[in-house]
């Protein structure tokens, strides 16, 4: 899905950019649901009701959760030892050091984010957790600053609705991974056609909801990427946390979460 025509790639980029720059940088309240955007608050209750385990949300360092998914992609990521692992849109971490913990120390993670403030806030975190094999970089998910072919699993979380050039996003994705490696993504989609204004308000983009791609159009996206065995399954409940990330009444009638899985061939 396209942003509406009259918003250009870099006003939604740097309304993102501040949007969760500001995220990041508030001490007090470091998700700000009501004023921010996407996100359910940073307590266990919600994220137990996106699908993290009491273990997964308690083993984390504190501050890395943010509270900005709207699912578990470690849930479809079936994470071994040894696997270099990839995060768009990393924020502060939290999807990270969970894969850190399944990839063990011969493992690696390495997270991406646009924004400084969070860049920031994802390292003090890894220092203060002593995690020696994750790393965070400074980019942009549609010029991924990674390796052809070096990575064996790409998460998201939340994060490829808000690019306004979701092609590039998963041809980037096709690009790192190696020869038969995967994608496993918690995101937004549109079940049915976004209300124009809602594609053309920056508040609706970054609240996760005005750049939802429709089911078909994501697949098709995928697909031309490259990728093989697209699985894209909605996740009806998440209806009811869903309205409640921005004040338009019509979010949760046209969007859900979805738990989003693909494959590069392998043609080794």
């Amino acid at each position: 899905m396209t942003n509406d025509p009259s918003l250009n790639h870099d006003q939604v980029r740097d309304y993102v950019r501040e949007r969760y720059g500001a995220i990041a940088e508030e001490a007090d309240n470091a998700c700000g649901c009501v004023s921010t955007g996407c996100c359910g608050g940073n307590s266990a209750a919600y994220g137990e009701r996106l699908g993290y385990t009491a273990e997964q949300l308690a083993a984390a360092p504190e501050g890395s959760d943010l509270g900005l998914g709207c699912g578990n992609p470690l849930a479809l990521a079936s994470i071994t030892a040894g696997e270099t692992v990839l995060d768009l849109g990393s924020g502060a971490g939290f999807d990270c050091f969970l894969a850190a913990r399944q990839t063990g120390p011969t493992g690696r993670v390495i997270g991406i984010d646009m924004t400084p403030a969070m860049i920031t806030k994802a390292r003090a975190n890894a220092a203060k957790g002593g995690y020696a094999n994750v790393e965070f970089r400074l980019g942009e998910i549609e010029a991924l600053p990674v390796g052809d072919g070096t990575v064996d699993l790409v998460l998201s979380n939340c994060v490829i609705n808000l690019s306004p050039e979701k092609a590039r996003v998963f041809h980037e994705a096709f690009r790192v991974l190696k020869a038969g490696g995967r994608l496993a993504i918690s995101d937004v989609v549109a079940t049915r056609p976004l209300p124009s204004e809602l594609k053309a308000k920056l508040a609706a983009i970054g609240a996760c909801v005005g750049g939802a791609t429709p089911v078909d159009e994501l697949r098709a996206l995928l697909e031309t990427a490259g990728f093989v065995r697209v699985a894209i399954v909605p996740r009806e409940s998440s209806r009811e946390y869903i309205r409640h990330w921005t004040e338009d009444p019509a979010a949760a009638d046209c969007v859900v979460s979805a738990a989003i899985t693909a494959y590069k061939p392998d043609t080794r």
